[in-house]
């Protein structure tokens, strides 16, 4: 089964045609990064009539990468939720007029579960039931994967996002936007015990984390020592900053692991691509002797493979829209978003 699936929850414009699931026949990626860049993170508007203007390209460009034509496709996917309301827009009533155009079905992708799905890409034997830690620039995330479109939250974030702070954090320590890559880049040879950053932890909710008192700190910090005229150190501060979010998610995702015996972990979202995270999960996996799935970095960012991915197993489902489907900009992840009002 051919599934042509369009991203467009963010400030990526991506087209994908995935085979049954698990096999890429094409992922095409508009990024408008450097767009943004100029204003220090994404403009909801700007970002939309991006989006505009790139989504009949990318499509198109998919297409032809798959050297398939539109009428060889199975059904039609987008992204309906979660993300900017209306950056999803964009590509979900492109998506349904394309699925109508061509008489396909279409099948509305919630968010999350396309960048728990991208791992499906990568490894053939995974499969549910697996604990995901999922970590991007609007969401954190604990989450028990029971089947391919059954999910259970156990736990996340009481305010920012591990991404959100990694962009605030690289906006104080002037390293430009996007600060996920800036920041990982930055922190490396630097001296992670230098600074003193808090680790959080949640009263009476050991699964939980937060991030806004951690990169409320970092801003004293850098604020402090420029009303004092010091130096503030960047490489150590941003190593001080990548080891006090790695110990906020990772033994959380051990505790988790320790409740519910699950074998299989997986981790998803953007700072899945971070490679003081990467080691940490490596490290404790090992520790533990589990089995650790890690995106390849060209997947752990938004993209369309990863949407069409997991509109296969939302198809066999059942969970297929139509021409009043809408889109949201917030959804639980397990939420059916095709019945949702």
């Amino acid at each position: 089964m051919k599934i042509l699936a369009i991203e467009s929850s963010c400030d990526e414009t991506a087209a994908a045609i995935i085979e049954d699931g698990r096999k890429i026949l094409s992922n095409v990626v508009d990024s408008q990064v450097e767009t943004h860049a100029k204003y220090g993170g994404v403009v909801p508007e700007v970002a939309s009539r991006g989006h505009m203007q790139a989504i009949v390209r990318v499509t198109e460009q998919a297409l032809k990468d798959a050297n398939l034509k539109g009428e060889e496709l199975d059904a039609i996917a987008a992204t309906c939720a979660p993300g900017l309301i209306g950056a999803l827009l964009v590509g979900a009533n492109f998506a349904k007029s394309m699925a109508y155009a061509l008489k396909k079905p279409f099948i509305p992708v919630h968010h999350i579960r396309g960048h728990i799905a991208a791992n499906y890409l990568a490894f053939e034997d995974l499969k549910p039931p697996f604990l995901t830690l999922v970590a991007s620039g609007g969401h954190s995330m604990m989450v028990l994967v029971k089947d391919y479109t059954d999910f259970e939250i156990l736990g996340g974030t009481r305010d920012d996002a591990a991404g959100e702070a990694f962009d605030k954090v690289a906006r104080v320590l002037e390293v430009g936007y996007p600060g996920g890559p800036k920041i990982d880049k930055m922190a490396q040879g630097g001296d992670a015990s230098k600074y003193k950053l808090p680790h959080s932890k949640v009263k009476d909710a050991p699964l939980d984390f937060s991030f806004s008192g951690l990169k409320t700190a970092v801003i004293n910090l850098a604020h402090n020592a420029e009303q004092k005229g010091e130096q503030i150190d960047k490489p150590a501060l941003a190593a001080a900053f990548c080891n006090a979010v790695v110990d906020t998610l990772v033994p959380r995702l051990e505790l988790a692991q320790k409740q519910t015996g699950v074998k299989n972990i997986v981790c998803a979202g953007g700072v899945a691509a971070n490679s003081w995270l990467r080691k940490a999960l490596e490290e404790m996996a090992k520790k533990n002797k589990l089995n650790l799935y890690l995106p390849p970095l060209s997947l752990c960012g938004d993209n369309a493979a990863m949407i069409a991915s997991q509109a296969y197993y939302e198809f066999k489902a059942g969970n297929i829209g139509n021409t009043l489907q809408n889109a949201f900009a917030t959804a639980e992840i397990y939420e059916n978003i095709c019945v949702k009002k």
